[in-house]
Parts: C-alpha cells; sequence; structure tokens
C-alpha cells in the first residue's frame, strides 16, 4: 500500500486560532506524487515518531490481553491508523525503518500480537534511550529487534544518507559492502539510511537529527515517491525555488548546496563513476572528499574520520587527562587536587557534594597538555578554532566571565575616545558601561515601545537609517564607528541581521557591527534561526559581495536613484523609502557577536564566546582587541568553565539542530495548551506576533508561524522586518489581577519551584531551551492550572466589596500606563553640538567624582523642579529591574515623562535610585 502522507492537527483546531490564522484549504498535492489532499506536517517529527511508536504499542498491548485472533487480514483500528504513518515516517530513518514496520503490519494481520508486541516495545525503549548503543544492522525484523535491543556496544551511533535511486538488490550490496568494513575497534559506528531522490534527501535531513553525514551518487532523482503533506511541501518549494537543473553534475550541486543551507554540520561525500580525477579541485568546497564507487573502505573511514573531528574536544580532553595524573602542587590554588577539602574536618561535605573530579581538574597550570586563555598555543586554541567552524566565525573567542566582559573587550578594542556609536538605548548595562569607559560619544536610538505591556521591541530600520543620514546632513558621518544592537532582545524580537547591515554599509560603508546575541546562541543550529545571526548574515553578505550579477544589481539601483556620483546627491527621503545596496568594491564586513553560551547551549554559569567576522581584522584590530581581552579577562580563568564551552560546541555540531526544534516545538506545544483549556485562557494569553511587532514592520500576518509550519516560519523570518523567536513565551497575567514580580516570586518560584526568565507589570517570560523536556512543559500547564483554579476559587469567595478590588487590580493591569519614556537627550555640556544626539557619559560620570557636583533630590521635589522647566541632569546610572535597562545615565537630562514612568513602576529592584534621598543629580552648570 502507498505510505501515508505525515500528519499533524490542523491549525483549524486551535482554539484561539481566528480566520486570518488558519491557511485556506487547499487540494493540491504539496509534491509531484499523488494528487489526495494532505494534512498539515508537524514542525516536530520526532515526538510524533515517538508517539505514534507509543500509542501503537499501547493499543497493540489491549489487544494482547483478550482472545487469539483467527489469522484474518483485518487490522486492529488503532494500529490501521498509526501504521501508515510509520511506514511513512521510517523511511528516513535507518533504524528500525520500513521493513521493520512491515513486519510488524505482517505480525498483526495475522493476529500475532504477542509477538507485533515484541517488535514494537524493542523500538519504544531505544527510543526513550535515544539509542545510542547499537550493534549490527540487520534486514531481517526478528534479528533487528535483537540489534535493538543488545546495549553492549557503547560506541556512539550515527546514521548516513545515501542518495540513490537504486534496486532492493544494489542497496543490500551496497550496505553489505560498507557495513562490512566496520571493526570492534572502531570509535564509533553508523546504519544507512537510502532514500532515491532531491526531495527526499531534503526531507530526511529535516526530520532525522541523526544523519550525521551524507553520501550522494549520480542516480537519485529529483521528486519523492511519497506523498507529502501540504507544509512540508510547500517549505520545500520556498526553499529550493529554481526548478533542478538538467545536466548531472548541476543538480549534484545544487543538492550539496541546499543540503549544507539545512545541515552545514552534516559531511558530504561524493561517490562517482565518471573519471573523479576531473572533478578534484572543482568541488572541494562543497564535499570533504570524492570517491569511486569501488572505495567502499576509504568511504567507511572518512565516515568515522569526519565524525571523529567534530567530537574531538581538545580542551576538555587535557583537562579530564591532567585530573587522571599524579601530581604534587607547590602553587596557588589549595584546593587543587581537593587539598584543602578531602581530608577536612569542617568542609569535607564540600568534595562529597562537588564529586572529585571538580577538585582534580582545579589548577593554576597552563603546561602539561592544558593552556593559557591569554596567550593559547596549544589544546585552548584549538578549541576556539573548532568553535568558529561551528558557529560560522572566521574566529572565536572564550570569555569566562560572561558576556558583561564579552560586550567591554569588543567595545574598547573597536572605540577610540571621541567616537560616535548608535546603540539601543535598552541594551545590557554592560555596553553602557562599556562606552563611558571607552569615551564614546553615544547617540541612543530608540525602539518601538509596547507600553500596554510595558516593555520596548526593537529599534527599526527606518530609524537606524534616518540617524546615519543626521550624522552625514551634519558632516560627522565619518565619526561613527560602530551600531549595537541586541539580537535578539530580552523579549525575542529578532532583527532581519542582513538587512540591517546591507542597508547601513550602503550609507556607511566601514560601518562595524556588535550584534549582542547574549540570548541566541542557539540560534546557528537552525536552518530557519540561522539566516539572522550576525555570523551567518555576514557570511551570505560576503558571498554576494563577490558574485558580479550583485555588482550590477548595485550600479542599477544607482543609476535608478540618480547617484551617479554616489548617494549624497540623494535625498533623505528617497533613501529612507529604498532598500538600499551597498557598494561591494568599498563595504567592509566588519561584525562581532556576543554570545552567552550558557544562557542557551551547555556550558556552566558566566560562559559565553565573542565571534569574528572581520575582514580588516589582522590589519586594523588585532593589536586592540588583543589588548583589550587582556584588559578584561582574569589571570585566573576557570578550567571547567572553558571545558564545558569546549563540549559545548561538540554537542551543537552533532545534536544541535535536533535540540534547537525541538526547543521551539515544545514553546509551541506550551502556547497552544494556553490557548486551548477553557480555564487557562481565562486568565492567560500568550502574546504572538501580532500582539508584539507592529503591522509595519511585518509583511506576514500569523500570529505564531511555526505553530502553523516550517514553510510559514520561513516565510514570516524571510520576509518580516521583525519575528518573534517562538521559543520565548510572553504570558499576559493582567486577567488574573496578579501583577508580574508577585506572580513570579509568590506563586510560580515560592508555591511550585518554576523559574522564569523576567516579568513585566503584567506579563511573565518564560523560555525554554535545549535542556526542556516534555515533562518540564507538562508540569508547567499543570502548575498553570491549578493556578488558575486557585484564582477561580479565591473569586468565588470575595464578597462585593472583595470583588470591586480585584476588578480594580484587573483594571489597571490591562489598561495602559504611563507611556514608556524614549531617552530624552544629553545636557548641553557633554554633547558636541545641536544638530546631532550623541553625548559623552564618561565625562558626566566622572564629573560626578568631583566634591560638591553631585546632590540628592526626593522624587517629590525632583518633579517640581523639572515641571518649572528646570534642567536637571542625572549623575548615575538608574536601571529598574524589570525592565532592566537604563532608564537615566549619566549626563541625561530628567523628564516629567521618565518621573512619571518610574512612579507607576511597580518593582522590587532599581539600581542607583536611593529609595530614601532620591535620584542623583550634577549640581554643576
Amino acid at each position: 500500500m502507498p505510505p501515508a502522507a505525515i500528519i499533524r492537527e490542523s491549525p483549524a483546531e486551535h482554539a484561539e486560532s481566528t480566520a486570518e490564522d488558519v491557511p485556506a484549504a487547499s487540494n493540491a498535492p504539496a509534491s509531484t506524487a499523488g494528487a489526495d489532499p494532505c494534512p498539515e506536517i508537524p514542525s516536530s517529527a520526532w515526538r510524533m515518531r515517538v508517539d505514534a511508536w507509543e500509542f501503537l504499542g499501547y493499543a497493540v498491548r489491549q489487544l494482547t490481553s483478550g482472545r487469539p485472533g483467527s489469522g484474518g487480514v483485518r487490522l486492529p483500528p488503532e494500529a490501521a491508523r498509526l501504521l501508515p504513518m510509520l511506514e511513512a515516517i521510517e523511511m528516513y530513518w535507518a533504524s528500525p525503518g520500513q521493513p521493520y514496520v512491515a513486519e510488524i503490519r505482517r505480525r498483526l494481520e495475522c493476529s500475532e500480537y504477542l509477538e507485533a508486541l515484541g517488535l514494537i516495545e524493542s523500538v519504544t525503549r531505544r527510543l526513550a534511550g535515544h539509542g545510542q548503543q547499537v550493534s549490527e544492522q540487520s534486514a531481517d525484523p526478528e534479528r533487528e529487534a535483537e540489534r535493538i535491543e543488545n546495549t553492549a556496544d557503547a560506541r556512539r551511533r550515527f546514521e548516513v544518507l545515501v542518495i540513490d535511486d537504486v534496486s532492493d538488490t544494489e542497496r543490500e550490496a551496497m550496505q553489505a559492502e560498507l557495513l562490512g568494513q566496520r571493526r570492534a575497534a572502531d570509535d564509533f559506528t553508523y546504519e544507512l539510511v537510502f532514500v532515491p531522490s532531491f526531495e527526499d534527501a531534503l526531507v530526511a535531513v529535516l526530520l532525522n537529527p541523526d544523519i550525521q553525514a551524507c553520501v550522494i551518487r549520480p542516480g537519485f532523482t529529483t521528486h519523492t515517491r511519497q506523498q507529502l503533506s501540504r507544509d512540508l511541501g510547500a517549505f520545500l518549494k520556498g526553499f529550493v525555488r529554481d526548478p533542478a537543473p538538467h545536466r548531472p553534475m548541476d543538480r549534484i550541486l545544487l543538492l550539496a548546496e541546499k543540503l549544507g543551507e539545512l545541515r552545514p554540520e552534516l559531511d558530504l561525500y561524493l561517490v562517482a563513476g565518471v573519471s573523479i580525477e576531473e572533478l578534484a579541485g572543482s568541488l572541494t568546497r562543497r564535499f570533504r572528499r570524492l570517491f569511486r564507487r569501488q572505495d567502499s573502505l576509504e568511504l567507511h573511514l572518512s565516515l568515522l574520520g569526519g565524525a571523529a573531528e567534530r567530537y574531538e574536544a581538545p580542551f576538555f580532553h587535557a583537562v579530564q587527562q591532567y585530573s587522571r595524573k599524579p601530581a604534587g602542587v607547590f602553587h596557588a590554588l589549595p584546593v587543587s587536587r581537593g587539598g584543602s577539602v578531602v581530608n577536612s574536618k569542617w568542609i569535607n561535605d564540600l568534595g562529597e557534594f562537588y564529586g572529585l573530579n571538580l577538585l582534580l581538574a582545579e589548577t593554576s597550570a597552563t603546561s602539561g597538555g592544558l593552556d593559557s586563555l591569554l596567550d593559547p598555543h596549544g589544546s585552548l586554541k584549538k578549541a576556539q578554532k573548532l568553535a568558529a567552524r561551528a558557529y560560522g566565525a572566521r574566529k572565536s573567542f572564550f570569555v569566562t566571565n560572561g558576556t558583561s566582559t564579552a560586550n567591554k573587550v569588543v567595545h574598547q578594542s573597536i572605540v577610540a575616545p571621541g567616537d560616535v556609536v548608535l546603540v539601543d538605548r535598552n541594551c545590557h548595562k554592560s555596553h553602557h558601561y562599556a562606552l563611558m569607559l571607552a569615551g564614546a560619544q553615544v547617540a541612543y536610538l530608540d525602539a518601538y515601545p509596547l507600553d500596554e505591556f510595558s516593555f520596548y521591541g526593537a529599534v527599526p530600520l527606518e530609524s537606524i537609517k534616518q540617524m546615519l543620514l543626521d550624522y552625514r546632513r551634519a558632516g560627522r558621518l565619518d565619526e561613527v564607528k560602530m551600531l549595537a544592537l541586541t539580537n535578539c532582545t530580552f523579549d525575542g524580537i529578532v532583527y532581519d541581521v542582513e538587512r540591517v547591515m546591507e542597508e547601513c554599509l550602503a550609507i556607511k560603508p566601514d560601518l562595524v557591527f556588535l550584534w549582542d546575541e547574549a540570548w541566541f546562541a542557539f540560534a546557528g543550529f537552525h536552518h530557519i534561526y540561522r539566516r539572522r545571526t550576525a555570523m551567518a548574515a555576514a557570511t551570505t553578505l560576503e558571498k554576494q559581495f563577490h558574485d558580479p550579477a550583485y555588482a550590477r544589481r548595485h550600479a542599477e539601483q544607482q543609476r535608478r536613484l540618480g547617484a551617479v556620483g554616489g548617494l549624497d546627491t540623494v535625498s533623505d527621503e528617497l533613501l529612507l523609502t529604498t532598500r538600499l545596496l551597498p557598494d561591494p568594491a568599498k563595504a567592509r564586513l566588519r561584525v562581532y557577536a556576543t554570545q552567552s553560551t550558557h544562557k542557551t547551549l551547555t556550558s556552566l554559569r558566566q560562559g559565553s564566546m565573542i565571534h569574528v567576522h572581520d575582514q580588516d581584522f589582522d590589519q586594523l584590530n588585532a593589536e586592540s582587541f588583543h589588548e583589550a581581552y587582556m584588559t578584561h579577562t582574569s589571570t585566573s580563568p576557570n578550567y571547567q568553565i572553558l571545558a564545558s564551552l569546549d563540549m559545548g560546541r561538540r554537542q551543537v555540531e552533532f545534536e544541535g539542530y535536533e535540540l534547537v526544534q525541538r526547543q521551539a516545538d515544545l514553546a509551541v506545544s506550551i502556547a497552544q495548551a494556553v490557548a486551548r483549556h477553557p480555564l487557562l485562557k481565562k486568565y492567560f494569553r500568550v502574546l504572538g506576533t501580532r500582539d508584539l511587532i507592529p503591522a509595519r514592520y511585518r509583511e506576514t500576518q500569523r500570529q505564531m508561524p511555526l505553530r502553523d509550519g516550517l514553510a510559514a516560519m520561513a516565510e514570516a523570518w524571510r520576509r518580516d522586518e521583525f519575528v518573534v523567536d517562538p521559543s520565548r513565551l510572553t504570558l499576559h497575567i493582567g486577567l488574573s489581577g496578579v501583577d508580574g514580580d508577585t506572580f513570579k516570586h509568590e506563586y510560580l518560584m515560592d508555591k511550585y519551584g518554576i523559574q522564569v526568565n523576567k516579568t513585566s507589570r503584567n506579563s511573565v517570560l518564560f523560555m525554554t531551551n535545549i535542556g526542556t523536556s516534555r515533562s518540564s512543559v507538562a508540569y508547567l500547564v499543570e502548575v498553570l492550572v491549578k493556578l488558575a483554579e486557585s484564582f477561580e476559587d479565591e473569586q468565588a469567595a470575595l464578597s462585593g466589596l472583595g470583588k470591586r478590588a480585584h476588578a480594580a487590580k484587573v483594571a489597571a493591569l490591562t489598561s495602559a500606563p504611563p507611556p514608556l519614556p524614549d531617552f530624552s537627550r544629553f545636557a548641553a555640556r557633554f554633547r558636541k553640538d545641536g544638530q546631532t544626539p550623541d553625548g559623552n557619559i564618561r565625562d558626566a560620570y566622572f564629573e560626578s567624582y568631583k566634591p560638591g557636583s553631585c546632590a540628592y533630590l526626593g522624587t517629590a521635589e525632583l518633579s517640581r523642579r523639572v515641571e518649572a522647566g528646570e534642567e536637571l541632569v542625572s549623575a548615575s546610572f538608574v536601571t529598574p529591574y524589570p525592565p532592566g535597562f537604563p532608564v537615566l545615565v549619566p549626563g541625561q537630562v530628567i523628564t516629567a515623562e521618565i518621573l512619571a514612568f518610574m512612579s507607576a513602576l511597580d518593582t522590587r529592584e532599581i539600581h542607583g535610585f536611593n529609595a530614601e534621598l532620591g535620584f542623583r543629580i550634577l549640581t554643576g552648570a
């Protein structure tokens, strides 16, 4: 029978969906095969696959307690529903694979329920354990079940995708030949997945994260014989776009390119029957190696070697080896080797809690296989090179005291006193302090406000272009050195990084970009997220700038704009409404990204990285970067943090794609649960795209694109100026009558031990990450239901007066508070001129060091004097948590709008504000 389409719940079943949320029904097939309507595919084949096997096992287990079958061919109803689904999915996995499912079908049709159950339970146990233990792949289902059960082989396992349209006989021969090369001494073991077509190859690497290498052979066809779903077909159509070329080598190159775009970590091999000597040298960028069909041993060794290269974690291995060697410590660090802990009568429980390995690995040594972070030459240098490869950077640097330090390093390395830096006012405080230390002239950019929810979005590109043009008009564009933005923002708003850099470089070709990706380190390991990361965007632009076609497009745009001698003669209005292309002969790609690896990937706390794609790094910035790194990096870095960064890199190169897709999918499942549950949606609402991104900044209209499939998400991330990271969930709680701070501490944390990211006055921000499990998602939903039930009980018990008080709380949390204040201005004495907004925070900051230069004013007195028209200037950074950015910086003029916002804040923590004395202001003229 033909394989069934892979299915999911239709978006029409979502309780929160409106007519505009639900895609229009279509009877058109998503591929060239089949003409039947296809339901939607999940973005989470991993979950559907696991659930289908578990449900099938449950259904068959019920049958085993009934009467023996009569040998008929009628399938039990639940099995009849699930088996076609598994037959479709298992085509893209080596184990258990389609023949295994066919054998289960045969057993069920013969009513051999116990035998079928045994085959099913072998699979469910393996899926629950992520299937790392293997022995030999077998085409025989019973032997395959035994193989799946065999846990004696603890080697790491991966799958290899072979792309070629071959007969069953040829497939079995190739499988026997290649797997016959395996030896017990191999560090890894692998199994083969065979697909016949271009489309199937793309589907396989999308659905099966166990695939770590692809072997392309010239005989593959173009279209799948599978009946794909509408969403998956739409995604493939949008992803490939151009029709497959006719020449075999062009088809091979296009397939290699697309596989690399989806999963750049995959090792690609070409096996050809033609004279490969003529191909060698022209394909090295796309393929790891080329082979003739007869070279099965070399292919086998290359598959293992490719996995070994990614598996290598040189610094972790060095620390591990050091901890196993005997040593005498006549150096700093009494805790090293556990010396001051293990034999202590009073703190030996420290060693019992953390374990001996942690203490054995503690050392001040930089030799014996270890390395110096400040001057790496060995294992650390190699680990950082591997990180650069994994994250798509030209260079990567480890940082052991967080992205706060990473930001300071980059700012100090680029910015000299007097340089103008354009920066999002709502960025992390480390940027403000770094710019103060650097003596920069700071020009703050305002993000669009979300007053209803009391936080900001992101900075519109139009605002950035306008400020650059303002500096051009003032004759100061040459002073502008850097643009610093946060991507994604704390609340999950994501920029179109490529477009921002492209258009800014059209106005200022040597502009340096610093993208604070503290919350976005994971994004480089998923094909849709990746395009909006700094390193991927820089790589794309570099490729475009070397393309002659791009130069022709730029020349044509210059002609249309009438900019024969450059953009100086073109009006600001026209430049603001045109999607600008930079001159590829003049634009310099100088891009830096700072990432809190520990926030979203595997690393111990404070483990961060700096990634660099700077064409002029060696000529213009290597020495200053080194000095800045030396300035801010401890001479006693924590080796455990460094080792965890090394291992976190290994993890994402093998399973990053799987984990990131899972993290996003689990977040969508939380949002769906809130929207569907009758009690949850009475008190809570997950804010989506239309809540967080004004219509003028997006072309698409879907509230939660990933909920509607990968194609919908890809379209939004390709077209919209801003998108929302689906793994960030802003839960609006205003209808509960409980403010965000109270909800976080007294309800979630104190009662149920649930940790959340941040709050606003009427919202709580949840985020899933690569460590989030389905059980933790279920627990969160359960807790929200319990809280909603408690709100119901509390309101039912209220008297008339109590109900009015509760209604007032709800009204306060659901009505608009005072508008979020934009940056006011710097006092004139800290500015260079009256035409441009930049000010010198350092001068204002150090002015407060002078005796008698400062005074404290209470809020009432300050408000009275501001209302009277007096210009009062802040002496300090004033940062309320939430929202977590400085509302005031040194040298900034205090306004009535800022004071109104501060007075409306309901927060426990305000840095830089003295509750007893008030605001600290500068008294000098």
